[in-house]
């Protein structure tokens, strides 16, 4: 196994390129550990809290999903304190296989990828109108965040990360926020460019201003943003939050991959 990728990692991914879009973004960066024999497995840990990310191809064999969590296990990654992303059949062969050690791995999360190819305007148009993140958004974006990693339960971190990840959101403009009629920020999400795709994501409206179309009009508004750039946006999706993934479906997103968190 080796411990950098190159043309062959990402040629392994082009099948899976919705599904896998964070790990081909993450492959590319630092990493805790990066392991891939360039044909079969890839495993990617950036750093903690984040998952592992652990690619095989459709139909992997018994061994090469024994390869896959011996990998793991040796490495010290199977532990409480991580979780991982995977497909679903490699999923169930690590929840398996860690029960004859009396560890009790289960899916955390169902989550579902889109991708964008004919956006469709919002049948309701909501009022308001959207904003990117400027300075002075900085301590109302870090709320946001927290709001959102709350809720969802990923990537839970220290409130000064979060603050940091606001502060580099608004250097690089990545994040936006649907400002309604009353002047109020009701909702945000960011993008993130990779390749050729851009990746909607941290999509969050506050409580009390649900089910008025805001997250609706303001992805709506994003991946407008990215199409006209020349990007295909995508995104991933809770699969068990049906009036989210119904909003995505409205504005033209299709589900293209599935695959699960377990811990």
């Amino acid at each position: 196994m080796d411990h950098f990728v190159d043309e062959r990692d990402y040629k392994l991914l082009e099948n899976d390129k919705y599904t896998f879009s964070v790990l081909g973004s993450k492959m590319g960066g630092e990493c805790d550990l990066l392991l891939t024999d360039h044909e079969k497995l890839i495993i990617c840990f950036s750093s903690n809290p984040y998952p592992v990310w652990i690619w095989t191809p459709d139909g992997a064999t018994k061994e090469e999903k024994e390869k896959a969590y011996e990998l793991v296990r040796e490495n010290g990654l199977l532990t409480n304190s991580h979780t991982f992303n995977l497909k679903y059949d490699l999923a169930d062969y690590f929840i398996s296989r860690s029960s004859e050690c009396a560890m009790d791995l289960s899916i955390k999360t169902n989550m579902f990828a889109y991708d964008c190819p004919n956006l469709k305007e919002p049948h309701i148009w909501a009022d308001g109108e959207l904003h990117r993140c400027v300075p002075e958004d900085i301590d109302e974006l870090v709320e946001f965040i927290v709001f959102f990693h709350k809720e969802t339960g990923i990537d839970q971190d220290s409130l000064e990360a979060y603050r940091r990840k606001a502060e580099e959101a608004i250097r690089s403009g990545s994040h936006f926020l649907w400002r309604n009629a009353e002047g109020r920020n009701v909702a945000v999400c960011g993008v993130k460019p990779n390749g050729s795709l851009a990746g909607i994501g941290s999509v969050y409206t506050r409580e009390e201003y649900r089910r008025r179309h805001y997250a609706e009009n303001l992805v709506y508004q994003v991946s407008k943003m990215a199409k006209d750039a020349g990007y295909m946006p995508m995104l991933y999706t809770d699969a068990d939050y049906v009036a989210s993934n119904a909003c995505y479906e409205k504005i033209g997103y299709v589900l293209r991959g599935k695959l699960c968190t377990i811990g």
